[in-house]
Order: C-alpha cells, then structure tokens, then sequence
C-alpha cells in the first residue's frame, strides 16, 4: 500500500465521525482496548495528560505539549480533527508523523484491522498510542475526541487529567444537562490521579468534586487559584496579567483569541501539578513555549489572523459559547463592515448560533466538502428566519475571495462557523 491508498482504507473503509457524523459514532470502549490489547498495550508504555472539555481543549493541549518541548521533554501531541493533513493528528515534539509510519502500521496490522472493524477513530487513537510508545517519548499530550467516559483515548492512565470546560455541543451523545456533559467528561478522572479543572461552573463544580472523591483524586479548580486578565496584544502576541497566591507577573501566549483567558488558568495549574509531580519545568520553559506554541506544535485556525487590508482572521469556534466569544472578541476591533463567511454541520441545533449572529453583518454562505456539511443554500434559508442575509457561493474558497473582492480595505472578515470550513483555506 502507498500513502494514498492507505489514507483510502482509513477514511472509506472505516466510519469516520468527522466527516458522517452520528453513523460513525459508538458508545463503547472494546474496539478500543482490543486493538490496543492486539498492539501489546502501547498505552500502558507512555506516560501522558489527558484533556477534555467542549471548548479550549485543543488549545490547552497544544499550549502543554509546546512547554513540555521547550522543558527539553521528547513529547507526543494527539488531537484531532486535523485541518489539512492525516498526519497533524500525531506530532512528537512539533513534527508530524511521517507518511510511511502511517502506511507501515496500516500495512502491518491490516489484516486484524479489517476483521475487527475498528471506527476511524479508533484505529487512529491506536496508531498514536503505539507510535509514542515505538519512538519512546517521555510523556504525550492527548486530547479526547468527544466526550471522555467512552471516548477512544480513555484507555489511558495518565500522570495528569485536564478537563477544559463544559458547554453545549454534542448533545444527543453526551447529554441535554451541562451535569450529564460534565458527567461524560469526568470518565478521564482516574483513581488517585490529580484533576485540573479550567472552569468552574455552578453546575458542573459539583459531578467533578464527586467524581474526583470516588477515585480518590485530588481536584483544582484552576481559576480559584489563578486570576487572568487580557491586557493587549503586541508583536502578534496576547499579553495576559496572571496571579496567583505566590506571584503576580505578565505573560506572552501565542494564540491571540480573547477566550484564552479561559484556558490560561488550566494550563498553568497543570503545569505546577506537573512540576509537583517532578517534571522539571523550567519558567523560561512555560515563558518560551507559551510564546511559542503555534511554531513549536503546528497549530493554525485559532484566531488566526490571515491578511490585513482588508483584515481576514479565521477561527475554528463552531459551538454556542465558542461563536459567542467571537463575536466578543470581534466587537473590540474597529471596522466599516463586517463580512461573516460562515459554513456549518448539519447534525447540530444551529438556532442558538444563528440568534446570536449580527443582523447587519454582510454574509456569504458557504459549505466544506464533507457528508458532514450542511447545504450553503439550507443554512442561508436557516439564517433569513434571524434576520440574517447574504450570498450563497458553496465553495470555501470562491466564497472568501468573494467577499475580499468586495470588502473595503477598512472592513473586516471573518471565516468560520465549522473546524472543516476553516480546513478548506487554502492559504491557512
């Protein structure tokens, strides 16, 4: 099998929930350990931190793994989905894994694969865990697909739980209460492993406490301890004024995104759990790799700015509290007009977003090129019910350029709406 062939086998011959949706997704672990059992348990052989949450977990696990690299550690990064390649889905140390890796493990194993029928998830979860563990890295970062009890990556006992926070998304899976939410998401919480929690919230507060004293874990609820406040941008930096008990000082993260004073909070306590566990994390570490995280790990669409007159920033936030702080975030930059070109999934309540869209934004309606998607001509009908109008041009790309061709210089674009629009830029 070459590169291709073997990328074929893993997206058509294997439910993918990225790009069906419901079909694909299973509330079941066995697939999971079975192959993980067939591989020799790799899981068992990394030592990792393992983040959940609705929003800010890909952030959060990026920003970890980037002060792990910069503390000299050889460190394994598993998220998903990716944006452009297969292969963004497992990095050691900021490089991606290599095709042929892809293809010898595919090729290897293809026969058990086949009569296990493993979900694309799964085997792609598997194929993480026994790369880290063939190449030997000193700890991984995993982020969960969705959810946490049942999700694939949740045969691992890792050194440390990060839970980001708990929103409305994936409801008809995960639950219709944020508790029921914050239940699936407390699965990552193992016995007598240190939980750190980005958020609190009055109604999740209480199934995390519960489920931490079941297991015997301790629990952080990190913005208790940490106060974080966004306090500007320079040089393409976020500048953020954080504090806790012992010092109060300034900090330059690498992600621009307003909603990163949400996340800040996590990543810094778990780094103190980590360094209360022995990781030697330096601050020049935690300084550096904050700093640096989009260079040292690869990660693009979060707040990304993509060109200036007109200003274009693209964002992968695709749910009710991820849209909200967009639009926050949007309000404190001055503009003539702004341009939303928006795509979103059809297996979602997108009324909540929808209502909450500026009526006098100009929009261009568009679609990605997944089963997943919803028609650009069905969400520009949704969008007039709230007062929304605009152009329905399908194609991602046909769609921004539209609006760049027609955009003062002074305006302001914004691209978005769905993790799979943002995929399709082509110069992202």
């Amino acid at each position: 099998m070459n590169y291709q062939e073997t990328l074929d086998f893993l997206y058509q011959a294997l439910p993918m929930f990225q790009r069906v949706g419901a079909s694909a997704f299973k509330k079941d672990l066995s697939n999971t350990i079975l192959l993980c059992e067939y591989l020799g348990h790799p899981e068992r052989k990394i030592k990792s931190v393992h983040v959940a949450g609705t929003n800010g977990k890909g952030s959060s696990s990026h920003a970890l793994a980037a002060v792990l690299q910069a503390a000299g550690y050889k460190t394994g990064l598993y998220t998903s989905p990716h944006l452009k390649s297969f292969t963004e889905r497992i990095r050691i140390n900021g490089m991606e894994i290599p095709k042929a890796e892809v293809v010898s493990f595919v090729s290897s194993h293809r026969q058990f694969l086949e009569a296990l029928a493993p979900s694309f998830f799964e085997m792609t979860v598997g194929m993480a865990f026994w790369y880290f563990a063939k190449e030997q890295v000193d700890i991984a970062v995993v982020e969960v697909g969705m959810g946490g009890r049942l999700d694939s990556t949740n045969v691992l006992h890792p050194t440390l739980s990060l839970i980001t926070n708990i929103g409305w998304d994936h409801m008809q899976f995960l639950g219709d209460t944020l508790a029921k939410i914050a239940y699936e998401k407390a699965g990552i919480i193992k016995k007598n492993t240190p939980v750190v929690i980005s958020q609190t919230q009055v109604e999740t507060t209480p199934v995390f406490t519960q489920v931490a004293q079941e297991n015997k874990s301790s629990i952080y609820f990190s913005d208790q301890i940490w106060k974080v406040k966004k306090i500007g941008n320079l040089a393409g930096q976020a500048i953020f004024e954080v504090q806790n008990r012992k010092e109060k000082k300034e900090v330059s993260f690498g992600l621009l995104g307003d909603y990163q004073r949400f996340n800040l909070p996590g990543i810094l306590e778990s780094i103190d759990q980590l360094r209360n566990l022995g990781w030697e994390i330096s601050d020049l570490a935690v300084k550096k790799g904050l700093a640096q995280v989009s260079d040292l790990t690869g990660l693009k669409g979060r707040w990304q700015i993509l060109s200036e007159n007109p200003r274009i920033i693209a964002d992968t936030g695709h749910n009710e509290p991820g849209i909200r702080e967009i639009l926050s975030q949007l309000k404190t930059y001055s503009f003539q007009k702004l341009w939303m070109v928006l795509g979103m999934v059809q297996d979602k309540d997108i009324s909540k977003i929808l209502q909450l869209l500026p009526k006098d934004a100009t929009y261009v309606f568009c679609q990605a090129q997944i089963p997943r998607a919803l028609e650009a001509e069905e969400l520009a009908l949704q969008a007039k019910n709230f007062g929304l109008s605009g152009q329905v041009i399908p194609d991602v790309n046909q769609a921004l350029n539209f609006a760049r061709k027609n955009a003062g210089k002074d305006d302001l674009i914004f691209i978005g709406g769905s993790t799979f629009v943002v995929a399709e830029i082509e110069e992202l």
